[in-house]
């Protein structure tokens, strides 16, 4: 059995983080079609409600995902490793962004394209962080 360690802990906080923000947002997409005929203002409330838990938990990513670097020597790693590990970043930062631009926007077609955006680039990042720690 694993003992209970910073490792641990650093990973059950990384992977919990992440259920959060994906999960989150696959539940979202999918109520949508009922959040609007819920009301116009449906989906955006609930939106607002998803956000006060949904940065908390991408700022946990952040914070656990710099930990998981740090407690490695990625120059030891391969160079595959080394080019997950840069596209990783690339679309968390794209994740970020989306949802950002998602949250400010007005403007219908910059909505559908930022949910679009941060949706792909947190499930790709999903992806390659089970990939590195496969």
């Amino acid at each position: 059995m694993v003992p209970v360690d910073a490792n641990l802990i650093r990973l059950y906080l990384h992977v919990l983080a992440a259920a959060i923000w994906v999960g989150g947002q696959l539940t979202l997409a999918s109520l949508l079609p009922v959040l609007r005929r819920l009301g116009e203002d449906a989906p955006r409330r609930v939106a607002q409600a998803f956000n006060k838990i949904a940065w908390p938990a991408f700022a946990v990513l952040i914070a656990t995902g710099i930990w998981n670097v740090l407690e490695i020597d990625v120059t030891e790693r391969s160079t595959e490793y080394q080019v997950v590990l840069m596209v990783k970043l690339v679309v968390v930062a794209l994740a970020g962004l989306g949802a950002a631009a998602h949250i400010v926007s007005r403007s219908k077609v910059v909505l559908a394209i930022g949910g679009s955006l941060v949706g792909l680039a947190s499930l790709a990042a999903l992806f390659l962080g089970v990939w590195l720690h496969g």
